[in-house]
């Protein structure tokens, strides 16, 4: 009798419980609500890291899909069979997706990292690995990356390179070697290459720019306040905008581009002087504005996640200063699939006008 009762109470129970549940799922939100976007100014959470708190929840509209798709999964199976590494995969890129799938026009483009995998300098913002000496280059590997590159349906291609201290040319040569054979192979092929800070050796920048690439890249990251608390100690702003400024001298003609990340801790003006002197003092032609995201717990905390319309406004101040493009948004990064048809377009633009001159 009494395993009766407690059977049926049970059953009642689950019964209510299901009854209770549908009228929830029937009155409740339908597809389009989760479907929908909500816009910055709905978010109600706490984006400014406060004193003892330990992390930001991440808001909306830094929210990716997870990577999927027949293009990413072919991309992917040939950066491992040719043991190519992108810095993609490495530095955690959250667009990773939406440029190995590619977009409506279905061209796929990945950024190529020379040199290894592993990196000479410990910045506090990056999730590639550190080593002191890291393996030597692979003497097959500019050949490999071009013939790899020239076999896929894309027409503008972005390389970068871990850092690499170690070596007397700090991987100047290697990475010219590549762009040359690619340019061989398929000459109407546009390379941007992000290089490092080579320390500031000009005869490294030099090796680069007389390499025949079109877009000379190589980020400044932060404001000049917190270069020393974000970057490695051997990098700094002074150092990096004379690579820039040094690119533009040797072919003034040259695309350049650098990047920046928001939220470690800068304020408004303090970015707004950044980008002035970028533009102002190397005369840098294109600019990438992104939220910093911490790629793991070891690594620097979010100090803030900046709401949409602020990198709208940093991108229209941008333009106004005398930038040719500037991308700026939460999830823009240093090499973005948006930005590098933007830019695209403005080689097709000045070959077309060399062009006509020749004539």
């Amino acid at each position: 009798m009494t395993k009766h009762f407690l059977r049926k109470s049970q059953i009642n129970f689950y019964f209510n419980r299901y009854l209770h549940e549908k009228s929830r799922f029937e009155n409740g939100p339908n597809l389009e609500y989760f479907l929908k976007q909500p816009k910055s100014n709905d978010y109600q959470g706490n984006l400014i890291l406060g004193k003892g708190e330990q992390r930001l929840r991440i808001p909306p509209w830094l929210k990716t899909e997870i990577p999927m798709g027949e293009n990413f999964t072919k991309l992917k199976n040939t950066m491992s069979k040719l043991n190519l590494n992108t810095v993609c995969v490495e530095a955690k890129c959250p667009n990773i997706g939406e440029c190995w799938n590619g977009g409506e026009d279905r061209i796929a483009t990945a950024t190529i990292m020379l040199l290894g995998d592993e990196c000479t300098r410990g910045c506090r913002f990056c999730s590639v690995k550190t080593s002191r000496k890291p393996s030597p280059p692979d003497p097959n590997e500019p050949e490999n990356t071009a013939k790899a590159i020239c076999s896929w349906d894309i027409d503008y291609i972005v390389l970068t390179s871990v850092d690499r201290d170690d070596l007397s040319d700090q991987g100047s040569s290697h990475i010219a070697q590549t762009i040359s054979s690619i340019k061989r192979q398929k000459p109407n092929l546009l390379i941007e290459c992000l290089t490092p800070d080579f320390r500031g050796d000009k005869k490294c920048i030099e090796t680069i720019v007389k390499s025949n690439l079109d877009v000379y890249a190589h980020n400044v990251e932060t404001v000049r306040e917190l270069q020393s608390h974000v970057r490695d100690y051997r990098a700094n702003f002074e150092q990096s905008l004379n690579v820039l400024i040094y690119a533009k001298e040797l072919n003034p003609n040259l695309i350049t581009k650098t990047s920046l990340m928001l939220g470690l801790g800068e304020t408004n003006e303090q970015i707004r002087e950044t980008m002035r002197q970028i533009r102002t003092y190397a005369n840098v032609d294109c600019l990438t504005l992104g939220q910093y995201m911490q790629p793991t717990r070891r690594h620097l905390k979010v100090k803030e996640f900046i709401r949409p319309e602020v990198f709208e406004e940093l991108k229209n101040y941008g333009e106004s200063i005398g930038f040719l493009y500037v991308a700026s948004g939460p999830l823009v990064r240093s090499s973005y699939r948006a930005g590098e048809y933007f830019i695209k377009n403005i080689l097709k633009t000045k070959r077309q006008k060399k062009e006509a001159v020749n004539v």
